[in-house]
């Protein structure tokens, strides 16, 4: 069943990036493995898949020390990130995905230059007003992006966002625009920023025709949560 989601998926997002006169290939698939077991995890790697995202730090060390490999796997870390977890974030993962604080930004190059590592981060931006969603505002983004850009062991790729679940999903159309705006000020500001992290499962193919380079997707795949 895995599979045969996962082909599912990748139609959808082939079809949305030619509608959208973009490259399929441009598009990166991360599988978000938030309350997935080992078995699904296996599964997805023997589909194919070779990145993963997961929301927390701790349920993230068992799977990346238990997943077997096939290869290269990438772990994504794509959920809210504390201060006092950054040391094992930068020694788990690949890339982090939801830096929304210049302290924070701070603590992750601190722990990355101590083990000799350059770490990948993308910025992650509030553009909704609910509580529960993190990130740094459109009017600090500036202020991280410089902060960042200074930090010699971390390597900002790009801009991350949550936008409010719509079962309507042409309805989170403005918040992904609205992210794809931001980058492109922000490289003409003299930023380099080719990723855009955004959309998931019920609204990733029109994250994709707003200029999305990865689409984070969990239920689609492995199916409902456990939890």
């Amino acid at each position: 069943m895995v599979a045969e989601n996962i082909l599912a998926i990748q139609k959808k997002i082939n079809q949305a990036a030619s509608s959208s006169g973009r490259n399929p290939d441009e598009i990166t698939l991360i599988a978000v493995t938030k309350t997935v077991g080992l078995e699904k995890i296996r599964e997805a790697v023997d589909a194919g898949l070779r990145i993963f995202g997961e929301n927390r730090v701790q349920e993230a060390q068992a799977k990346i020390s238990n997943t077997v490999p096939h290869g290269r796997i990438e772990w994504h870390l794509i959920g809210h990130l504390q201060k006092n977890k950054s040391k094992s974030a930068v020694e788990l993962f690949d890339l982090i995905h939801t830096v929304d604080s210049i302290g924070l930004a701070e603590d992750i190059n601190r722990h990355a230059e101590k083990i000799q590592k350059v770490q990948r981060v993308l910025a992650q931006v509030k553009l909704s007003e609910e509580e529960t969603k993190y990130g740094v505002s459109e009017k600090g983004l500036s202020s991280l992006l410089e902060a960042i850009g200074k930090l010699k062991n971390l390597r900002l790729e790009g801009l991350m966002t949550i936008p409010p679940f719509f079962e309507d999903p042409g309805k989170a159309k403005p918040y992904f625009r609205r992210l794809r705006a931001l980058r492109d000020g922000a490289e003409t500001a003299g930023h380099r920023l080719r990723q855009l992290s955004m959309g998931m499962s019920n609204d990733f193919e029109v994250a994709i025709e707003e200029g999305a380079t990865m689409v984070r997707i969990g239920t689609a795949i492995f199916g409902g949560r456990s939890s």
